[in-house]
């Protein structure tokens, strides 16, 4: 039995979506790699980077069900507590 995957990266501007066909227990891992995304976009560092499915933060090792969309979730640039604090701090000014 086969899956349809839908591999996502959200970058500020777009989105990339990679549709592949892989096999039943496919891992995160291993959808990515076939995507070829990481070779697209090299900042995408398996260890450095979190993944999820619809949302959900999930590890690499989670198996894919058919039709999943495995999210690679960019870094923060601030953590939510330093942007409102930055937020506060030009509203005062």
């Amino acid at each position: 039995m086969s899956l349809d995957i839908e591999v996502v990266y959200a970058l500020p501007d777009h989105q990339e979506v990679i549709s592949i066909r892989c096999k039943k227990g496919t891992t995160i891992k291993q959808a990515v790699i076939q995507s070829q995304m990481m070779d697209r976009y090299p900042e995408i560092h398996l260890a450095k980077v979190e993944f999820g499915v619809y949302g959900l933060k999930q590890s690499l090792d989670y198996e894919l069900s058919n039709l999943d969309r495995v999210e690679i979730y960019r870094p923060l640039l601030l953590t939510p507590t330093e942007a409102r604090r930055l937020r506060a701090k030009s509203k005062m000014a």
